[in-house]
């Protein structure tokens, strides 16, 4: 047996290897591929945290005065223009004050008509009574004391003319006074939140406090992306440099746009990242309406741009300017050049050509250089 021994532990160990390479040899990994090609990669400056969808112009409306809804003309999501009355409230009283004030319009306009014609009736009188005065008919004290007439029935006729004015300002006070019992649209758009129900009683904010608004109206033709930006990309990001915008609610569509605005000073606040707000607009402002004020967004400001380029997902490099290639079904590690890059996509400037296959699922453990691969139909992108 001891002679046999050598070659029986020779024939297990020959035994072992063909079983580790047949029968037990694991599995292929099954790996997602794309294949390179020639396309368009650009540079770009994304938002240090999530940027949100932002209304221009939108208002949170409240009552000016407190009251019961009588009337709700719109709902959320209906569309109104500048000047529909959203809400109205009772009003009952303001209206009974506008028609008493209308009145009082009307009174003294006839006491004003009365006295001004005893006034012209009294000038008339003074004007024959000097004539016959001049040909001594009618005493100097006659003449002065219609003389006194007059001037009393013009003050009469003034003072009703401002009666008169007064009552005109009193109605143009009652009908401000009655305007505040009506929620009114200050501009077209949309309602996008409505609190309250006809019957429900509603007061103005008292000073320092903000009470829940009757109506929220915005514009859709005003929405833009407002993003923060790291301090230190600041000095590169200008005005009308072309942007690409994604919303959380559009997953994997980019949409064009363009920098309307850098803000002119740093945010500093206690335990963040210093940033610099800018605001993005989307170049077809028919997207707009589209999206929901709140909605996360991030934003790439585009720095540099190259065409026809060789370019990967950015999502197959390795640290280190490394790609994986499958090779006869086994993973090659390559060492590439990288050139402009950004979240989605990377310039390679040399170590592949085009329509060569890189592994992009790398965030999976069992994918390392030498394993054996198999490519999972329907994953390859770019095949």
């Amino acid at each position: 047996m001891r002679k046999w021994l050598p070659i029986i532990i020779l024939v297990a160990i020959a035994l072992a290897i063909v079983l580790r390479f047949t029968v037990l040899r694991p599995d292929p990994i099954v790996v997602n591929v794309t294949a390179t090609k020639i396309a368009r990669v650009e540079a770009t400056i994304t938002n240090s945290k999530a940027g949100t969808v932002r209304a221009r112009r939108r208002a949170h409306l409240s009552a000016e005065v407190g009251g019961r809804i009588v009337e709700l003309r719109y709902r959320e999501g209906d569309s109104v223009k500048a000047g529909d009355i959203l809400v109205r409230l009772a009003d009952a009283t303001p209206k009974a004050n506008l028609q008493l004030a209308q009145q009082g319009l009307r009174v003294s306009e006839a006491r004003a008509k009365a006295a001004c014609i005893a006034g012209d009736r009294s000038s008339r009188e003074l004007k024959r009574k000097r004539k016959l005065a001049e040909r001594k008919i009618v005493s100097a004290d006659i003449l002065d004391e219609l003389q006194s007439a007059s001037d009393a029935a013009k003050a009469s006729c003034n003072a009703a003319l401002a009666e008169v004015d007064r009552a005109r300002i009193r109605i143009t006070y009652s009908q401000e006074e009655l305007e505040k019992f009506a929620v009114r649209a200050p501009f077209d758009g949309v309602i996008a939140e409505q609190n309250g129900e006809v019957g429900e009683w509603v007061t103005p904010s008292p000073p320092l406090l903000q009470s829940p608004a009757i109506a929220d109206v915005l514009d859709p033709a005003s929405i833009y992306i407002s993003a923060p930006m790291d301090e230190v990309d600041s000095g590169k990001i200008r005005v009308d440099q072309p942007a690409m915008i994604t919303v959380d609610s559009n997953p994997g569509t980019v949409f064009p746009g363009h920098v309307v605005r850098v803000a002119p000073y740093v945010l500093d606040h206690e335990a963040q990242n210093r940033t610099v707000e800018i605001e993005v607009e989307f170049d077809d402002e028919t997207l707009s309406a589209r999206f929901l004020p709140g909605t996360s967004a991030d934003v790439e400001v585009v720095q540099e741009v190259r065409k026809q380029v060789l370019r990967i997902p950015t999502t197959a490099l390795l640290d280190g300017s490394r790609v994986l290639i499958p090779i006869d079904g086994v993973l090659e590690e390559r060492n590439v050049e990288v050139g402009l890059r950004n979240w989605n996509y990377a310039e390679i400037q040399s170590g592949l050509e085009s329509g060569d296959l890189v592994v992009t699922n790398l965030d999976d453990i069992e994918v390392q250089p030498g394993a054996r691969v198999q490519i999972e139909s329907g994953k390859d992108e770019d095949l």
